[in-house]
Order: structure tokens, then sequence, then C-alpha cells
């Protein structure tokens, strides 16, 4: 039986010629696929703030497990009308698809992507004391010290297939240096480490590693996106920095499933993207040190594509696999 609400609803559609689901009052689910309190998170949930008056409400589920498949998963498997898109990041649609011997969704041909939202860059950091004794100020003198002295420097990561060990193993690549990864369980150990002495240096997000370089306690080296980072627009890039063709960085975007209406995906990317453009929250991610980066679909799912690509190379060099 139709109810009177789906005749509402239609009525409402064929009016506006708005998609079908802004004439739907139900919620939006925005599953993000880590725990709550990460930088991804935080992004998310002002986002589902400043898109209400436009979407109408947006609930963020999190719904973390197997390094953001789960979620990503969830989405991908839902239906195609609008209500359920998710935060995919660069694990779950760049690294992941190479690192996991069985993934349960593709991650171009399952998804529709809608915008891609913030780049974090990333910073190789030394421990100051170690980059002191070792007459490091630069990338320049880094590469020269590692080439002369092959396996002599280590760094840490958080653990086998993690971002800093990919990047570290695609520093090592191109500039044809070797050093020894050591891996922790976890992001903030490995920084521990670093601060102890006990590593050399590690590739971090700079937000994690911000507060670290401005005490003294870590040396900044260079960034590792292609262009510099506002945050801290005096570290050059390592492409700058004599590293050409090393641009990596952490980068999280929506999507929804596979098949989302062409209408139900401009509509979402305009909110999103319009809303990426306030005052608010540019003020807000700059104090997270994550660089707003809205696109068209077209140019979000080019980007992925190029992602996929880089990344397939990277987690061959370094080994790892989760099974």
């Amino acid at each position: 039986m139709i109810s009177r609400r789906h005749l509402l609803a239609a009525g409402a559609l064929a009016a506006t010629g708005a998609p079908a689901f802004a004439a739907d009052n139900r919620p939006i689910r925005l599953v993000v696929p880590y725990p709550p309190g990460g930088p991804l998170d935080t992004v998310a949930r002002a986002l589902a703030e400043r898109v209400k008056d436009s979407l109408g409400l947006v609930v963020i589920e999190n719904k973390p497990g197997a390094g953001g498949n789960l979620g990503a998963d969830i989405v991908a498997k839902s239906a195609p009308d609008g209500h359920t898109i998710v935060m995919g990041a660069v694990a779950t649609h760049a690294i992941n698809p190479w690192l996991f011997a069985r993934l349960p969704y593709d991650p171009v041909r399952d998804f529709t992507p809608i915008t891609l939202v913030a780049q974090v860059p990333n910073v190789l950091v030394m421990n100051a004391e170690t980059a002191a004794r070792l007459k490091i100020a630069t990338l320049a003198d880094f590469l020269a010290y590692a080439r002369r002295n092959p396996g002599k420097l280590n760094y840490g990561s958080g653990g086998n297939g993690s971002a800093g060990h990919l990047a570290g193993e695609m520093l090592k690549s191109l500039a044809h240096i070797y050093t020894v990864h050591i891996p922790y369980g976890g992001a903030a150990p490995a920084q521990l480490a670093l601060l102890g002495g006990q590593v050399d240096f590690n590739i971090d997000n700079l937000a994690a590693a911000s507060a670290n370089i401005r005490n003294g306690k870590l040396k900044a080296l260079a960034v590792t996106t292609a262009r510099r980072a506002s945050a801290m627009p005096e570290l050059p890039t390592a492409i700058e920095a004599g590293l050409p063709g090393f641009d990596i960085s952490t980068w999280f975007g929506l999507f929804g499933p596979a098949n989302l209406p062409r209408e139900t995906t401009l509509r979402l990317n305009k909110a999103f993207t319009d809303a990426l453009a306030t005052p608010e929250l540019k003020s807000r991610m700059a104090t997270l040190m994550i660089e707003p980066a809205p696109s068209t679909p077209e140019q979000f799912a080019a980007f992925v594509k190029t992602e996929l690509a880089k990344y397939q190379k990277v987690v061959k060099l370094s080994g790892a696999k989760v099974d």
C-alpha cells in the first residue's frame, strides 16, 4: 500500500525537481569507519552541523574495524538513495585494496565519489638531538648522510602497512637510500620512540608532530605534499628540497554507494563543498592543521584512481600484507 507520506514525497519531488532523498525526511547516515575523536571524525561532525540547513539531519555513525574496511563495506552494500554515505580515506580507498588479501568491496566499482574533503600534510621529522649530532639541518643533509651510511638510520611507524611505513618505503625508493623500518603498535608509540631517541626519524602527520617541532624536540626537514602546508609555510616540500616525485599525504573524502543518481550526487557535492568554503569550517580545520580540498565528483574519482595506482607500487615495495 502506498502511504500518504510517499504520495507527499512524490508530489514534492515532481514540484521541485529535487532528488528523491531531499523529499524524504529520513536523516542521512554519514559512516565514519574509524573510532570517535580523530581528525577525520572531528571534520565529519563539523560538516554534519554545517549542512543541516541544506540536507537536513546528518547522523554520524562510527563503524571502526579492519583498518576502515568494515565501515566502507557497510556503505558499499547500502541502497544508492543518498541516505547512506561514508567518509572514506587514503586507507580505505587506496592502501587497503593492496594491503589486505581479501577486501569485501571494490574501491572504485562499489562507490560513487562525491567530493574530496581534506588533505593532511605529512612531515619528515628527526629527533632533534640526533639531527644535531649528525649535523643534519636540511633534507639534502639527511639524504647525503643516508647515502654515505646505508642502514645506519632507522625510522618508526605505527605498524607494517601503516601510512608512516609506506611513506618511509616510498622515500627509500625515490631517494635510493636504505634505512631500517621499526614498526610499533600505533602512531603514538612510534612518536614516543622518536622523542626518546630509539628511532632517528618518522614520517608523521603535521598535526601530530607540530607541538614537538615548535618546542624544539623534533627537527622538521620537509613536508611530503606537493604544496607547502599553510600551517607551517616555512617548511619546504620534499620536492623543493631535492626529492622529485615525493608527494604523499593523508586524505579523506565522501563516497556514496555505486549507482548513486547523478542529481543526488551533485546535490550532496554542492552542500558539502559549500560547507567546506565557510570561514567557520576553514578555521576549525586550520586548528587541526587540515587543508580543505573540495572537488567535483569527477575530480575526486580521477584522484582516487591515481592514488590507487601510486599505492599499488608502494605497498608492493613495502612487502606489507594483511591476511
